[in-house]
């Protein structure tokens, strides 16, 4: 918790407590929930289906029940930072923190593609076209990006309309769909035969490459902890959302995968927007063409929402590390007027802008986007291996049983063990496949060096900033 002992001006205290339960439910959908995910799914083809099952079971569930302990026993601003410091020491959580900022960088060029693809549809029957459409894509995002980052920028009070719209403009278009495909297969059958056999895995190397796409599409429950000063009795309104917010979620991507691939077979789904590629032609087919440019109206909300909550959430980590003293200064400090971080707001949008553009160097659109996925996939997974690994070491202080408002993984000591050790099994083998390029990608050899290359850089450079924060530090404690 803040410490009482800091002084008034301290920026945190500035903070405004604005998220109830309902907000942070829906800021939980509009951050993990991506149509985009679901188009992926659909596209790697029925063996999906198991995929997801997997994912949820062995990935999803286990880092709910971690989350769900950490946030209650350490609910303080900077989330997944502070139970990395507090496990591991300062360098720890700095290098935690720093790759769960940085990944940003890499993820938003990528979500903004995929959004402004989708955004296409509200065209209509051009949607397609629109899709594909690389000047298009580059103007959407960069639109999408600005919105965002404004309406974060000037209060938590306004952004989080966004997040709630964005979380209901996400999961309504998906419900939209389960009902087009199920009147369309009762009446004409489906698009891809269901079958035990193809709905297991099966070896290929863009299957390995998605599996950790599959396990990314889960994470994200985690970002609202980075904002517990900001939540209405956090201890008791985060557990509650992280639940609530992970059955809505583990079901529609089940079911919206099985929708999609109902309507469109899977060698024909656009991997960025095959959501509304299938909206739109169950709607054509039943003579509601409205259907579809209403479901791709909501869905650009939706993931504007997505940007807007993800904006929200990481810009508290280097907020926090600023005033730690390991970033610059200015990231730790506020807005005179608006009480946000607006320092971190404004260095991850431009910094992602520059990706945007860099990652459209001798790729092709679907290359590009991959590269972006890949990149962000690795620099996120790195703090979540420190979340699980501090969810095991935490467990054995005697503060754990001695807080009454902890929600604790049930089976003790064990159980921690178990849903720490699963979770980070998963998203080691994540890191892994990710460096596996996609078996269409035009360039494998450029592919690898501009991941490699672009995570390393990132890592460095954050490992730069904290010498630098650390010596500063050393200089002034005399």
């Amino acid at each position: 918790m803040t410490d009482p002992a800091k002084p008034q001006g301290d920026p945190i205290r500035q903070l405004r407590k604005e998220m109830g339960f309902w907000d942070v439910l829906l800021f939980n959908i509009a951050t993990v929930l991506g149509p985009r995910w679901i188009a992926a799914a659909a596209h790697n083809g029925a063996s999906s289906i198991s995929l997801w099952i997997l994912a949820a079971v062995g990935f999803f569930l286990p880092s709910a029940l971690v989350i769900n302990e950490l946030s209650s026993r350490f609910p303080e601003e900077g989330g997944l930072y502070v139970w990395s410091k507090e496990a591991f020491g300062d360098f720890h959580g700095f290098v935690a923190g720093w790759t769960y900022w940085i990944y940003t960088v890499f993820y938003f060029p990528g979500l903004l593609v995929a959004s402004a693809a989708m955004g296409g549809y509200i065209a209509g029957s051009r949607g397609t076209s629109l899709a594909q459409n690389s000047t298009f894509l580059l103007a959407g995002s960069f639109v999408l990006l600005g919105v965002a980052v404004y309406l974060n920028i000037i209060g938590l009070n306004i952004g989080k309309w966004l997040q709630n719209a964005g979380g209901v403009g996400t999961y309504v278009p998906l419900l939209i769909l389960t009902c087009l495909a199920a009147i369309l297969c009762f009446r004409h059958g489906s698009a891809t035969q269901f079958t035990w056999a193809n709905m297991l895995p099966h070896w290929s190397w863009d299957t390995v490459n998605f599996w950790s796409q599959i396990a990314f599409a889960f994470t994200g429950l985690e970002l609202v902890s980075a904002m517990s000063q900001e939540v209405k009795d956090p201890r008791r309104t985060l557990p509650r959302a992280v639940i609530g917010s992970g059955v809505l979620i583990a079901a529609i991507y089940i079911f919206g995968t099985v929708a999609v691939l109902a309507l469109v077979p899977d060698a024909q789904v656009d991997a960025k927007s095959g959501v509304f590629q299938a909206i739109t032609l169950g709607s054509t087919a039943l003579r509601i063409g409205f259907v579809g440019v209403l479901a791709a109206m909501l869905v650009s909300v939706g993931n504007a929402g997505g940007v807007g909550s993800t904006v929200a959430g990481i810009a508290r980590v280097p907020f926090v590390v600023g005033i730690d003293r390991y970033l610059p200064e200015a990231f730790g400090k506020i807005h005179p007027r608006w009480k946000t971080p607006h320092i971190s707001i404004l260095v991850q949008a431009v910094v992602s802008g520059a990706i945007l553009l860099f990652s459209q160097i001798n790729e092709t659109m679907r290359g590009a986007y991959q590269f972006l996925v890949d990149a962000a996939i690795i620099l996120y997974f790195i703090p979540f291996l420190y979340m699980y690994a501090a969810a095991i070491k935490l467990a054995g202080r005697k503060d754990r049983w001695e807080n009454p408002q902890a929600v604790l993984i049930p089976g003790g000591k064990v159980g921690v063990w178990i849903a720490g050790g699963l979770g980070f099994l998963v998203v080691l083998g994540g890191i892994a496949v990710s460096l596996v390029p996609p078996g269409d990608s035009s360039d494998k050899l450029g592919f690898e060096l501009k991941l490699v290359g672009g995570t390393l850089a990132a890592i460095v450079l954050g490992l730069v900033l904290y010498f630098r924060g650390a010596r500063e530090k050393s200089l002034e404690a005399p």
